[in-house]
C-alpha cells in the first residue's frame, strides 16, 4: 500500500509564497497550489516562505490543515518593493532560524506521533537551509523521522549550490525531464515530478467575459491579437515575439501584441527593438481592485497601438479571460524548465504557441503550437497556415484543456505520493 497523505506531515520551505508581497513568478503559484492541494488531501502542511510583513506571522487555513509560516517580517518591513527586495538580508535571516521552528513546530510533534515528516524545499534559497535542518535533526536524534526533498524549478542559482552535500542529506527532483537532462551535466540524477495547476482554472470563461474581451483587443480574423505574460528575460523571447507581430504586419496581416511583463531592465531593449520596427507601444493600466471591467476599459484604451503593455496586478481570473479572449498566447520561451504559462493558458482553451524544451506536456498540432526555432518567421508561417480552419483550431483548444486536466494538483499529487514513497523507502534521506 503506498503512501497516503494523511499519515505524513509535510513542511514546504520556499522564498515565494501565496501572499502578493511574495509571488514573483510561477513558484509562488507552484508552492501555493502544492500546499493547498496537500492540505485537502487531509495531510497537515506547513508552508515557511518570506511573507506579506502586515499579514499574521502564522495562520492557519483550510480548517488547519494548513499552516502559513510567514517569515523574515521583521526584515520585510523595511523592504516593501516584495519578497526579493532585501534578498540577501532575508536569505541569512532563513537559513538562520527556520530549522530550529522546523524543529520544535513540525518534526518533534510529527515524531511523537509515530508519523512521517518530508520536508520539500523549492530552487536555490532553500540549499542551505534544507541542509541545516538535516544538521539539526541528526543533532537531536531525530534524522530518522524526516525525508528531504530538493526540487529545482529551474536552473536559476545553481553555482551557488553545494551539490555534494545538498545531495548527501536530500532527494533531488525536478519539473521537467528537460531539467532531469540539465542536471545529468552537473553529475545529479534528480526524480522528475511534473508542475501543476489548481483545478478552478478548468473552469470554463463565461462567453460573455471572452466577447467583452475580444472587443476590447479589437480582436478579428484580419487582425490577430497575440498575448504574452512573461519576466522581461530574453530567455522568454520577446524579442522573437516582436518580430513575429512586425513579420505579420508585413505580410499584410495587421497583427498586435499585448504583454505582461515584470519590472526586469529587459523590457526597455524590448521596446528599443519595437520602435526601431515601427511598432508603436502604449501602456495600459489596470486601477485596484482588478475586475473585468477595469481590464476590458484599459485595453479598449490603448486598442489603437501595435503593442500594448499591461500594467497592474491581474488575478488568474483575469488572466484566463485575456488567455481566451486573444486569437493566441505567446508562451514561446527558448529555456523553459516547464512552462506554466503555457499550461494555464491551455485549461483557458486558448490556442497556445510553446518552446521545444520543458514543455513535456506540449504535442504541435494536437493541443499546441510546438516551435522549434528561434526564428520569429515561424510563428508567423504557424499562424497564417491556422488561420481560418476552424476545425483545427476546435482541436487544438479541445486538446489543449484535455491535457491541462491532467496536470491539475490533486493528480499530480498521486505523482508525488508514489515518487516520495518511494524515495522515502530506497533513500533513508
Amino acid at each position: 500500500m503506498g503512501l497516503s497523505p494523511a499519515d505524513a506531515v509535510f513542511a514546504l520551505l520556499c522564498f515565494e509564497g501565496p501572499d502578493r508581497y511574495s509571488l514573483a513568478g510561477g513558484l509562488g503559484s507552484r508552492v501555493a497550489g502544492l500546499s493547498e492541494a496537500l492540505a485537502r488531501s487531509g495531510a497537515e502542511t506547513h508552508l515557511y516562505f518570506i511573507g506579506d510583513p502586515g499579514a499574521p506571522g502564522v495562520e492557519e487555513r483550510l480548517d488547519g490543515h494548513l499552516t502559513l509560516h510567514r517569515w523574515s517580517q521583521w526584515i520585510s518591513r523595511y523592504y516593501g518593493s516584495g519578497v526579493y527586495h532585501g534578498e540577501n538580508e532575508k536569505l541569512y535571516d532563513f537559513n538562520e532560524t527556520v530549522p530550529w521552528d522546523v524543529l520544535d513546530r513540525v518534526v518533534r510533534p510529527a515524531a511523537a506521533a509515530g508519523r512521517r515528516v518530508f520536508l520539500l524545499a523549492e530552487d536555490w534559497h532553500t540549499a542551505e537551509v534544507l541542509c541545516r535542518c538535516s544538521d539539526l535533526l541528526h543533532g537531536s536524534g531525530l534524522r530518522g523521522a524526516a525525508t528531504l526533498v530538493w526540487n529545482a524549478n529551474n536552473p536559476m542559482g545553481f553555482e551557488r549550490v553545494n551539490w555534494g552535500r545538498l545531495s548527501f542529506v536530500s532527494n533531488l527532483t525536478t519539473v521537467s525531464r528537460y531539467m532531469k537532462h540539465y542536471m545529468w551535466g552537473l553529475g545529479q540524477n534528480p526524480t522528475v515530478i511534473p508542475n501543476g495547476i489548481p483545478e478552478s482554472l478548468l473552469l470554463p470563461v463565461a462567453p460573455e467575459d471572452e466577447r467583452r474581451v475580444r472587443e476590447a483587443l479589437g480582436s478579428s480574423p484580419d487582425l490577430p491579437v497575440f498575448v504574452k505574460v512573461a519576466r522581461w528575460d530574453p530567455d522568454k523571447r520577446w524579442v522573437m515575439a516582436v518580430h513575429a507581430v512586425a513579420a505579420l504586419r508585413r505580410q499584410g496581416v495587421p497583427a498586435r501584441l499585448v504583454a505582461k511583463g515584470g519590472i526586469e531592465a529587459h523590457q526597455q531593449e524590448v521596446w528599443g527593438l519595437a520602435q526601431h520596427l515601427g511598432l508603436s507601444v502604449a501602456d495600459a493600466h489596470i486601477p485596484e481592485p482588478a475586475t473585468l471591467a477595469a481590464l476590458v476599459d484599459a485595453l479598449a484604451a490603448a486598442r489603437g497601438a501595435d503593442i500594448v503593455n499591461l500594467r497592474g496586478f491581474l488575478p488568474a481570473s483575469l488572466l484566463q479571460a485575456l488567455y481566451r479572449g486573444a486569437d493566441a498566447v505567446l508562451a514561446n520561451s527558448g529555456m523553459e524548465p516547464f512552462g506554466l504559462v503555457g499550461l494555464e493558458a491551455m485549461a483557458a482553451g486558448a490556442i497556445v504557441f510553446t518552446g521545444a524544451t520543458g514543455e513535456d506536456y506540449a504535442r504541435p498540432l494536437q493541443n499546441a503550437l510546438v516551435l522549434e526555432t528561434d526564428d520569429a518567421g515561424e510563428i508567423a508561417r504557424d499562424w497564417l497556415q491556422l488561420r481560418g480552419r476552424e476545425d483545427l483550431i476546435a482541436r487544438i483548444r479541445r486538446g489543449a484543456r484535455a491535457t491541462a486536466a491532467e496536470y491539475t494538483w490533486p493528480a499530480v499529487l498521486e505523482v508525488l505520493m508514489h515518487r516520495l514513497d518511494y524515495l522515502a523507502a530506497a533513500s533513508g534521506k
